[in-house]
């Protein structure tokens, strides 16, 4: 069918564009000659990652525990969680992933190396970790050279626990001022990696992966140091109106929300029939990926949704209310794709205005 035939809201995925997109990523990893491993909680669909890995990534990261058994369970083998693990219950699910494919997972502190010990002891392998590096975001990750050095000393002691890498993520590259700005971050945190990662090879702990993330350093081509072995940028596969904003152009856009135009009740006030609960309330307030409203309507130029109920996207705009006809049907380019792709259940594969399939999204809604 049509794409226009579609009940909405609808997820869509153009095809050719999100082919580009992986292309081009695969290709700028191999010309830098790092291992490409995307992170999926971007698409959340197991039949893209496979076929990222098809096109030459080493494996994929995951967010939670929940979506690297999904990936499992279709037929994913090397997986690394990409965040910090606690709790007994979650460390015994990736013990048993870990009987039959090769997975790996963040810590930052000793408490969770404690319970690793603890849950691993009679594996048939030990548990593979990567130490997270703090390089400005602001989140979770080991700050000071001395906290690292006395975690590094505790993995040695340990008989279940073995040091597979350090990884960092450089979010806050999102939030630069210019492209310059962008790759300043960008040298910062890629330099402290590699700089912890001579204090485990000092300390006869080698790491065998160093693992960076952030999708807007990617996009700007920027050299990746040697040292480094791999990176995992997630959002590139789709972009979104804050990516586009980085690169300049909404060409590489491959998803959008369908909606209909369901009211226009004022003179330049349009509803339409998708609302937090499908492209969210995310905003980008600052840097190169600042966006304008909660999502850019694709077919027109400079129409932006400036409000969200539950159930309805509000647009104030009279030349954009006077095109339109209750019944249209309108594509959204969401702010931050991410977070949209885990409120649907399926997507559609789009290719010159034709639906050729229908993906089901299966690892959404796996917060656990």
């Amino acid at each position: 069918m049509k794409y226009l035939e579609l009940d909405t809201p609808a997820l869509l995925i153009d095809k050719d564009v999100m082919l580009g997109n992986m292309k081009d990523m695969q290709n700028y990893a191999n010309e830098q000659k790092v291992n490409l491993r995307p992170h999926t909680k971007t698409h959340k669909m197991p039949r893209l990652a496979k076929r990222q890995e098809e096109m030459g990534a080493i494996g994929i990261a995951v967010a939670k525990v929940g979506e690297a058994e999904v990936m499992a369970r279709n037929g994913l083998k090397d997986i690394f969680i990409a965040n910090e693990i606690v709790g007994k219950v979650k460390l015994e699910r990736i013990k048993k992933l870990s009987e039959t494919i090769d997975i790996s997972f963040g810590i930052d502190s000793a408490y969770q190396v404690h319970e690793i010990e603890e849950v691993f002891e009679g594996a048939t392998k030990k548990a593979q970790v990567l130490v997270e590096i703090e390089v400005g975001e602001q989140r979770s990750g080991i700050i000071e050279e001395h906290d690292f050095r006395t975690l590094l000393e505790f993995i040695k002691t340990c008989k279940n626990v073995e040091l597979k890498g350090i990884f960092s993520h450089d979010g806050h590259s999102y939030k630069a001022k210019s492209i310059a700005h962008c790759k300043e971050l960008y040298n910062e945190s890629v330099e402290r990696t590699l700089h912890f990662a001579r204090i485990a090879e000092e300390m006869n702990l080698k790491p065998r992966v160093i693992s960076i993330g952030s999708t807007p350093p990617f996009m700007f081509k920027f050299d990746i140091p040697e040292g480094v072995t791999e990176i995992r940028p997630g959002t590139y596969i789709f972009m979104d109106a804050s990516q586009a904003n980085v690169i300049g152009t909404h060409d590489r856009c491959a998803a959008s929300v369908l909606t209909t135009v369901i009211s226009k009740p004022t003179k330049e006030r349009v509803i339409t029939d998708v609302g937090a609960k499908g492209i969210t309330a995310q905003t980008r307030s600052e840097g190169i990926t600042a966006t304008k409203g909660l999502g850019r309507i694709k077919e027109y130029e400079g129409v932006y949704i400036h409000g969200v109920f539950d159930e309805h996207a509000i647009i104030y705009n009279e030349d954009f209310r006077n095109q339109v006809s209750i019944g249209d049907k309108i594509q959204i380019i969401p702010n931050h794709i991410c977070p949209v792709v885990n409120l649907h259940e399926k997507a559609y594969l789009v290719s010159d205005g034709e639906v050729i399939e229908e993906l089901d999204i299966e690892a959404r809604g796996r917060l656990q």
